[in-house]
């Protein structure tokens, strides 16, 4: 009898990778029956996946609050649906303010299935206590950097490291040795319309200040989809900054750009992976950001110095993350070419454990071994 999977996903990284670990799965698992809630990707993979990407891909705790009825309502749906479908395994893919609520629920209703997490949420970021509850509604953790596994460890959590996506997704990109273009600055503010329109307009002022001292300078920025490129456009023109917006280009750009200001996030750790130079630039609400620094467990918010220990990427935040001081950190770059050349080999260096290919296989493997009883 073929195997069903309930899968939740919520934001366009998670889209990806769910996608990548749903193909893994077939692979693994022929005639395997998805349903559940994704992006785009997935759901061209499975008609019982829908895609409710524009609506769910928020970030912060403010901006989830004034969409609460919404999340409430999709929750009680997903939760109906996974109980009618009656999976072998509900398979969570990051996006943890939902997903570790749904895995709750599921153990709750006390549904025959077993629950797999996959990207482990940064909870020894945020809320290390949290780990003990996850041990009680989880059966297995799928990580995607070494460092996390002891931590369930502790905890009777099976968890195992599966490696980066970005190994097999990314890799030839790392190794080409392709020369960067020295005239080229990347601006990227991030996927999610939020972030564009709070953090690309910083963006585009340090970008109008740059040309103004360096008028060789060219920008170009890249955009989840051809909607935000539209809007990225338009901010730009308002702006008076030309900057060239492709879709769905940002790995390219990242591996030709002499330097780059890149949102927090999935496309930090991905310019880290192909070494771009370039400063981490972040902006919440307030609100979200007095409480994010109250719960803080770690230093940095990049996970290039998180896995260097000490601050190798500038982070600009929240009021640090103003165009003069944007303007200033990639003037560095461009000024210091020998400074810029050392920090991308530091940057390759401190993320070579994820270059190893074969990650959604490997995580697929992981659900295999879960629903077969290995180890759970």
């Amino acid at each position: 009898m073929a195997r069903r999977v309930f899968i939740i996903a919520g934001e366009a990284s998670g889209d990806a990778h769910g996608a990548g670990l749903m193909a893994a799965l077939r692979e693994r698992e022929p005639g395997v029956e998805f349903a559940g809630l994704g992006g785009p990707q997935m759901a061209v993979l499975a008609e019982g996946v829908r895609d409710w990407l524009e609506e769910a891909a928020v970030v912060g705790l403010v901006e989830v609050l004034k969409k609460y009825s919404y999340f409430k309502a999709e929750f009680d749906r997903a939760l109906e649906a996974a109980a009618g479908f009656r999976p072998d395994a509900v398979v969570l893919v990051d996006y943890p303010g939902f997903n570790l609520r749904f895995a709750k629920a599921v153990a709750s209703r006390k549904l025959e299935t077993k629950v797999v997490y996959y990207i482990s949420p940064q909870v020894w970021a945020w809320k290390r206590g949290r780990i003990a509850e996850m041990a009680r509604t989880l059966d297995r953790m799928l990580c995607l950097f070494p460092f996390e596994v002891p931590l369930y460890a502790r905890s009777g959590l099976q968890a195992e490291f599966v490696g980066h996506p970005m190994g097999e997704r990314l890799g030839a990109l790392r190794g080409e040795a392709r020369r960067r273009d020295p005239g080229l600055v990347a601006l990227l503010p991030g996927s999610r319309r939020r972030e564009v329109e709070k953090i690309f307009p910083v963006l585009l002022g340090a970008a109008a200040e740059m040309a103004r001292l360096r008028p060789e300078l060219r920008f170009a920025s890249a955009a989840a989809n051809e909607a935000l490129a539209a809007r990225m456009r338009e901010l730009a023109g308002e702006a008076g900054v030309a900057c060239e917006v492709g879709v769905g280009n940002s790995s390219e750009l990242m591996a030709t750009a002499c330097c780059g200001a890149v949102a927090s996030g999935t496309a930090s750790l991905e310019a880290a992976f192909l070494g771009l130079p370039y400063c981490l630039v972040y902006k919440v609400a307030p609100a979200t950001y007095g409480v994010a620094k109250l719960v803080m467990a770690v230093e940095f918010l990049g996970m290039a110095n998180l896995l260097a220990g000490r601050e190798l990427v500038r982070e600009l935040l929240q009021g640090d993350a103003t165009p003069g001081r944007v303007a200033a950190a990639l003037l560095d770059f461009v000024a210091d070419r020998e400074g810029a050349a050392a920090l991308a080999a530091e940057l390759q260096a401190v993320t070579a454990p994820l270059a190893e290919p074969g990650a959604y296989a490997r995580a697929a493997a992981g659900v295999s071994s879960c629903l077969a009883g290995d180890g759970g």
